[in-house]
């Protein structure tokens, strides 16, 4: 639920087209020229699909119910409905802190 996988065919800039036959600590020389090159290219993610939707009243939240009172053998009931009609979705919110992308092709921490 709410990946954010890229569609389209093409090249990561941040992997090494090497044999991988490198030392732990060496980068090579080609990957560091992409990344230099590449300008919109970068592993942070500073924005996000939000989950939240505005209703009717312009209240925010995951989920909205409406109480209906069900009169059965003479007795009241009420239950929840759920409201699925009339939401806005917020949108695209801005993250406090910028996030790792899930697609970025380095080991962080090795234990």
């Amino acid at each position: 639920m709410g990946g954010s996988g890229s569609k389209t065919k093409g090249v990561w800039p941040f992997s090494s087209s090497g044999a991988g036959g490198e030392a732990p600590g060496e980068v090579s020389e080609q990957c560091l020229a992409r990344l230099r090159g590449s300008k919109n290219a970068t592993p942070f993610v500073f924005t996000r699909r939000s989950s939240l939707y505005f209703d009717e009243d312009g209240d925010l939240a995951h989920e909205f119910y409406e109480e209906t009172v069900v009169t059965k053998n003479g007795r009241k009931k009420a239950k929840l409905k759920r409201i699925q009609k009339n939401l806005i979705p917020q949108g695209i919110i801005k993250l406090d802190h910028p996030r790792i992308h899930f697609d970025f092709p380095v080991i962080l921490c090795e234990i």
